[in-house]
């Protein structure tokens, strides 16, 4: 249609004029050859084919005519009624051109599938808005030296099952992702997924979190204090706090959530792709979203979105024997010992092993753990003693009165609402008069009283 009008674009005009020039002995054919950046023998083919073809060799022979390489029709169709269906709702081109090619054989580009969503209606174009300039943060240069560690709430099963959490752990220098389901955003689950991390991976330099109260205690203020007139408190350590610090690895608190900006850009990600992967697969319990997210979704993760560490150190250092992750991912408190060799811990009595005892117990702090697995250990010092749980006292049978027969119980109840009616026929009018009564009673008049 554009060959047959001769509608030609500014660089074809161009080229057009260089031709005719070199044509008619104007410019030579080398000087042609420079100005359309072609080499000297494309223009002598060029000059050849203006005899047959005329001004029309400057536009492609293939213009205005359907691509050998398009696809059917039919194949687009087909397409289109595979990404309608509910399943795939919400899929973006890039996503769609993927599930197309793995799980329908329609091999296509994420262009192509663009195309086609876009005619379809399946999919519109989003105009770019205009964001805040900021700052970015180089990344860290070694693979371990700081990992960014977050939690995001989110409908990961749609209504399926469960409600599920997603913990997260995510390189800075590389990028990849260490990651699991769980069913509550507790500091156990946390101590969970840190183990495991620990015992794949080693210790990382440090760990940047947001200040949510598994990381960090909050100073407990009143309503009406101001924050700024008033130095911060330095409050003790959480749970996790201590472990970290048991273990030498650093906590960084991140000050919004842009200063985190990877690990949330995961999560994105996820809140996306991974809820529809696990929609397309099924996914129902959260063992199954724990297998997808391992066997699928991290291993795409792995091979598409990690890089190459600037420096190709591991920074991680690995566990030794003085790392006791089953005493530090641990709930600690400490209690004292009573002179009987006794400590209380959740509302139970125990003793300490006579073989235990040692010099200074009496009075002095005993550290208690209780292990992830349900465990409990007590240690005093840097030795780890023999408690043994106390029975509980017999308690002495209560005394109780016998009873009252019913019928007793039901009179003394009538007479309550009654009342008294030890003078039910007494008169007024028919009483005795107040001299009367005190005669009968004895009593002399006044003035014979001495």
């Amino acid at each position: 249609m554009r060959e047959g009008q001769l509608l030609m674009t500014q660089a074809e005009r161009d080229r057009l004029v260089s031709l005719k020039k070199a044509k008619k002995g104007l410019i030579t054919q080398a000087q042609a050859a420079e100005e359309l950046e072609v080499s000297s023998r494309q223009v002598r083919r060029l000059l050849a084919a203006m005899e047959e073809r005329g001004d029309k060799v400057v536009i492609h022979a293939l213009c205005g005519k359907q691509s050998n390489r398009r696809i059917a029709e039919k194949i687009e169709q087909k397409a289109l009624k595979i990404l309608s269906m509910p399943v795939y709702a919400g899929f973006g081109p890039t996503l769609a051109a993927e599930y197309l090619n793995e799980k329908h054989g329609i091999g296509v580009s994420k262009e192509t599938a663009r195309r086609w969503m876009i005619r379809g209606k399946l999919w519109g174009a989003k105009q770019a808005k205009a964001k805040e300039a900021h700052l970015w943060r180089p990344r860290r240069s070694r693979y371990g030296e700081l990992v960014q560690w977050d939690t995001s709430e989110h409908d990961w099963l749609e209504g399926r099952g469960e409600k599920l959490y997603l913990i997260a752990m995510i390189d800075d220098a590389t990028s990849r992702l260490f990651a699991r389901f769980v069913r509550h955003d507790s500091t156990e689950q946390n101590m969970r997924l840190l183990w495991s991390y620990l015992e794949r991976f080693g210790r990382p330099l440090a760990f940047y979190t947001d200040k949510a109260s598994h990381f960090q205690t909050a100073e407990k203020r009143k309503r009406d204090e101001p924050g700024v007139d008033k130095d911060p408190v330095e409050m003790p350590a959480t749970q996790i706090g201590r472990a970290l610090r048991e273990l030498g690895i650093t906590w960084i608190a991140a000050h919004s959530p842009q200063a985190k900006g990877r690990v949330e850009r995961n999560f994105q990600t996820a809140q996306d792709r991974l809820v529809k992967g696990m929609r397309v697969a099924g996914v129902k319990t959260i063992d199954q979203a724990n297998r997808y997210l391992e066997e699928d979704y991290l291993v795409w993760w792995e091979r598409e979105l990690t890089v190459e560490a600037e420096t190709p150190d591991d920074a991680h250092r690995p566990l030794d024997k003085s790392h006791h992750l089953a005493a530090s991912l641990s709930h600690v408190e400490t209690r004292q010992i009573r002179s009987d060799y006794t400590f209380r811990w959740e509302g139970s009595l125990y003793q300490i092993d006579r073989a235990a005892i040692v010099s200074g117990m009496r009075g002095a702090d005993v550290r208690v753990e209780k292990r992830l697995d349900g465990s409990m250990a007590a240690r005093f010092g840097e030795y780890y003693v023999k408690v043994e749980l106390c029975p509980a006292p017999a308690k002495s049978p209560a005394k109780f009165l016998k009873p009252a027969s019913p019928a007793k119980s039901r009179g003394r109840q009538s007479a309550a609402r009654r009342g008294s009616d030890w003078n039910k026929n007494f008169d007024l009018h028919k009483a005795p008069r107040l001299w009367q009564a005190a005669q009968a009673s004895g009593c002399r008049p006044e003035e014979t009283i001495p």
